[in-house]
């Protein structure tokens, strides 16, 4: 190392992200490797995933997953094992969010709905376990949502998966602290990506007028936020909740 030379904060860490190929998952690997990370992210956007992977060179690898499958969870941690290491930190960002009132939404939309967001955040933190306990521990950063703390209205799908996301985190931490596991959960508020096309534009304009900021977030802001609960800075920190909602909970 030079003299003065900044490692990055997770400088020597391996990472695994899931929906990372755009949106708030890519603003989380882009981080990551910024601060001296190896990333190997998933993702079921091939072309997008590939894109970023050559973009951002030697310290990522993309692997197709789709959170909900056991098989393609192994592989993502087989991958980041034999390309970079055992795996010490894991950030459970994949997710969807269907809009829809109590009658409009089918029970195959609920059930899809718990089955990527909450189930495939429980496959993860089951998976990396073995891989995280030989590195001698790591943080776990589950994404839930503000939805994931108060009620929100025709998103009843999204806003159970968040809550169960929450209680997850919760159980995780108290079962895996002696381990040297620290799990935590992120609970954005709105953020500008590609998941708001699907908002109808009264509800995005009237979400928008009800933020105390008043403006949408920006994806970086989310992944400072995760890099410090990834990185040694967050040491004493596990089963809580971090809020980056522009005060949307506080009113």
């Amino acid at each position: 190392m030079k003299n003065g030379e900044n490692l990055g904060r997770l400088h020597g860490k391996v990472a695994v992200v899931t929906g990372g190929a755009r949106g708030m998952g890519a603003s989380h690997v882009r981080v990551m490797v910024r601060e001296g990370a190896k990333v190997v992210f998933g993702d079921l956007l091939e072309t997008e995933g590939g894109a970023l992977a050559r973009e951002l060179g030697e310290n990522v690898a993309f692997v197709r997953q789709d959170v909900t499958r056991s098989e393609d969870w192994e592989a993502v941690v087989r991958t980041a094992e034999e390309l970079f290491g055992h795996v010490g930190i894991l950030v459970n960002n994949a997710g969807i969010a269907p809009a829809g009132s109590f009658e409009e939404t089918t029970e195959e939309q609920f059930r899809r709905t718990l089955d990527i967001n909450l189930v495939g955040s429980w496959l993860g933190i089951k998976s990396v376990l073995t891989s995280m306990r030989a590195a001698g521990g790591g943080s776990i950063v589950n994404i839930s949502s503000a939805a994931g703390l108060i009620g929100n209205k025709n998103y009843a799908a999204y806003t159970s998966s968040k809550f169960g996301v929450r209680g997850l985190t919760k159980a995780a931490a108290a079962e895996l602290g002696g381990d040297g596991i620290r799990v935590n959960s992120v609970h954005p508020g709105m953020v500008a990506t590609q998941m708001l096309d699907d908002t109808p534009a009264d509800l995005l304009a009237g979400a928008v007028k009800s933020i105390p900021l008043g403006r949408i977030a920006q994806p970086e802001e989310v992944s400072n936020l995760v890099l410090f609960l990834a990185s040694n800075e967050s040491s004493y920190s596990t089963g809580s909740e971090f809020i980056v909602d522009a005060g949307v909970t506080a009113i």
